[in-house]
Formats: structure tokens, sequence, C-alpha cells
């Protein structure tokens, strides 16, 4: 993340502005020399930032796309290492940093804001069990209060959500589109407190998110209703048709909102909150836009109001720290987000379908870490490789010469192969290993 290069005064900074609507702002991005050069730290002072979020993709870049991580993946250590433990060994280190950076924050805010969160494996989302055993050992190795485990918000994840909260283990929803979704893990989470408190633990102590998903549902909605238009011939269908385009993910985080006032308003909730609960916060992820002919801020502007996060990736954070402007807009029209889903339902698209299917695609999407843990292995750092390359495709293919494991492809420009002893270019060790 590049720093601007206009100083902003504090005072006309978006970003900070968003305290004054109850909006905390965190980053959706990780990597170590954003904490090694400063630059995490001057985001909390400068533009107040938060927290921060993490995910295997978000990791998988910073691996891939950097230097950062060369001196730990070439170490001694590192090499009696397994895959999976080099990655976590990466992983564990920012998260923890990144935690002490905005400790904070969190003694500040009063344990409101200051998080760092660690995504548990999404291979195991279809499993509660795995899900359980994962996150608590993630809690124990990061051993920082401000970490939050991010737990998928699958059938098998709600589950656990419940049970870790009633551990006292800071949860961070992930996977949210659907308001029945969120009304299931809202009420998994107020009892997994309630079984705190039944027992004598402190619930004041405890925090958690629920991340709803934004801007993906706009582009698998809009997809849809495109493809309609091709097809449509009656002017009015047309124009209801085109009214919904880049509207519905707004109008279902404005409902998912109005849940959560009401979630949090009943009795059951205010007998928790006398002992020092807080609720569990709408965060907006997927807020980046995807639709170049929307406003390239469009999923913060539209989304700001009292008790909720949003996890802003880095080119979105610059936007609006630039030009993005400032109201308390998640009340506005929440009759007319009504209408808007109502009308989606008329035009035969179902939202219980499409953000099925979106649960579905985030779940191979968020595979980069499968991807990430298959290289490189024991074998290919601790023997010498005697690489073959061939072409398929237009690209070459590498195949390590002890084990015959084919290598991750790379590009024509990158002429030679390095093995891990050294041997060829050294501008390509890790990067012919893009993970």
């Amino acid at each position: 993340m590049t720093t601007p290069a206009l100083s902003i005064p504090k005072e006309a900074n978006p970003l900070r502005g968003l305290s004054d609507f109850g909006q905390s702002v965190w980053l959706d991005y990780i990597r170590r020399s954003l904490i090694t050069s400063g630059e995490l730290k001057r985001l909390v002072v400068e533009d107040g930032l938060r927290g921060v979020t993490s995910n295997p993709a978000i990791f998988e870049k910073a691996i891939v796309g950097s230097t950062d991580y060369e001196a730990v993946i070439e170490s001694k250590e590192s090499a009696a290492l397994d895959a999976k433990e080099l990655y976590e060994k990466i992983a564990i280190k920012d998260v923890q940093d990144a935690a002490d950076i905005l400790r904070p924050v969190y003694d500040e805010s009063e344990r409101h804001d200051g998080y760092v969160s660690l995504e548990v494996s999404p291979l195991l989302a279809k499993d509660t069990t795995g899900t359980l055993q994962e996150a608590r050992r993630l809690w124990k190795t990061v051993g920082r209060e401000n970490l939050m485990v991010k737990v998928p918000a699958t059938p098998e994840g709600i589950p656990a959500i419940r049970q870790l909260i009633s551990e006292g283990i800071n949860v961070n929803v992930t996977l949210l589109f659907s308001r029945d979704v969120y009304e299931h893990v809202a009420k998994a989470y107020i009892e997994g407190l309630t079984a705190r408190a039944a027992s004598g633990g402190d619930v004041s102590r405890i925090a958690s998110v629920a991340s709803f998903f934004v801007s993906r549902i706009d582009s698998k909605i809009d997809a849809q209703i495109t493809s309609q238009l091709k097809t449509a011939s009656d002017p009015a269908q047309r124009a209801r048709l085109g009214g919904l385009l880049g509207k519905v993910a707004i109008a279902n985080a404005k409902l998912a909102y109005h849940s959560f006032n009401e979630l949090y308003s009943g009795e059951a909730w205010k007998a928790l909150a006398s002992k020092g609960a807080q609720p569990q916060r709408l965060l907006w992820a997927s807020t980046s836009t995807k639709n170049p002919n929307y406003r390239d801020v469009i999923y913060v502007e539209e989304l700001i109001g009292p008790s909720t996060v949003n996890t802003i990736p880095p080119a979105t954070f610059n936007a609006f720290r630039e030009h993005g402007r400032l109201r308390a807009s998640l009340t506005e029209d929440l009759e007319n987000a009504a209408d808007t889903m109502d009308a989606l339902e008329r035009a035969g698209i179902s939202m219980k379908t499409v953000t099925g299917a979106l649960l579905d695609d985030r779940g191979k999407a968020r595979n980069p870490r499968r991807r990430l843990i298959r290289f490189p292995t024991p074998c290919h750092r601790n023997y010498r490789p005697q690489w073959t390359a061939r072409l398929r495709n237009g690209r070459k293919t590498a195949r390590c010469g002890v084990c015959g494991e084919r290598m991750p492809r790379f590009g024509r420009e990158q002429m030679r192969i390095t093995g891990w002893d050294g041997s060829g270019s050294p501008t390509t060790k890790w990067r012919i290993a893009q993970v």
C-alpha cells in the first residue's frame, strides 16, 4: 500500500471521519513490509485505522508478490517444516506483530477495536470438529487477546462459532451473504455469550464481527440481469431490470443492519449487555468496486452507520481518503431497500439461490491456501532438483527431478529455473514457485 503523495489534514480525512458516524475502519490487507516499514502504525495514527483482516488469498499475494518472506522461506529453521507449517509460521508472525501495533487501539477502545483476524483453513468449512480444533490451536499459538479467529458461516461453522464464543475466543464470522444466515449467526453469538455467562465467565472480554460480503452480490446479480436484458423486449421490463443494476448488495446490507438493530434491542440481549457484553457488529467486507461503471468508493459511502465496521482493501482505502463523502447512509431509504429486494424476486432472481451459489463459489476461491501449502515441500527444498521443462499451452512447465511432481507454471520471460540449491537466476527463486 503506497503512501499518498499529498498529506491530508486529519480534520479533512474522510477515513477518520467515519468514527464520527460510529463506524470503525479496518484494513483488508497484510504483509511483512507493511508492518516493518512503519506504514501500519502510520495508518493507525494518521488515518484512524482500527483493525486488520487477513485471509489465505491475501497471504498468498503477499508471499508471491514480494520478497518479504525470502529470508524466512530459505532459513535453516524452515527446512525442517512441512509446507503447512511454513505457511503458518509466516502468517502467525505477521498477525502477532500487527496485533502488537494495534494493541493501544484495543486498550483505548476497551476491547471494541484493535483486532487482527486470522482464518482457519478453508478446507475445514464443512467440518465442525476440525474448525474447533484449529481455532483453539491458532488462538493459543498466536497468544494475543486482540486476535479474531475467522470462521465461515457454513452450516457446520455456526455450531463452532457458538462454542468458541462460549470459550471466550473472539470470532470473525466470514462468508456471510444471506440475511437469513446472518440471523442464525447472530443468535449463535448470543447463545455462546449466554452459555459463558451461565458458567461464570466474563462476557465483557469477548468480541465478534459478522462479515457481510457486499460487492460480490452485485457482481453475481448484475450478470444475471445483464443476461435477461439481452432477451427482454418490453420497455417496462427492461427499465425494471436496469433499475436493479448495482442496487441489490447495498439494499441487502441495509436490511441486514435493520435485523441487527432488532436483534440487539430485545430483553435477552439487554441482560447480557448489563454484564458488559458488546454486540456482534456487522462488518462490511468485499467493499472494493468490481464494476468500473460504479463509483470506486460506493460500498463505503453507502454503508456508513453506528456499530459497524468496514474492512477496506488498499486501493479503496486510498480512494476514500482522497475523495470519500461522509453521511449517515446506512439507515436511509430502508423502504426502498425492501422494494429493491421484492423487485428482484419478481424479476425471477432468487436471492437464496444467489447467496448459496456465492458461498459455494467463495469456498472454492478461498483455496489459495490449498495451493500455498502444496509448495514448497521438503523434497524440493532439501534435494538438488534436476529440473526438466517443456512447453505446454504457450507456457513452460517444470518437474522436480527427485519426485517428479509438476511445478507451478511461469512466464516465458523467465528463461532460467532456480532450484532450492541456488542454481539458476537468483531473482526467480520464489517467483518460479508461484503457489
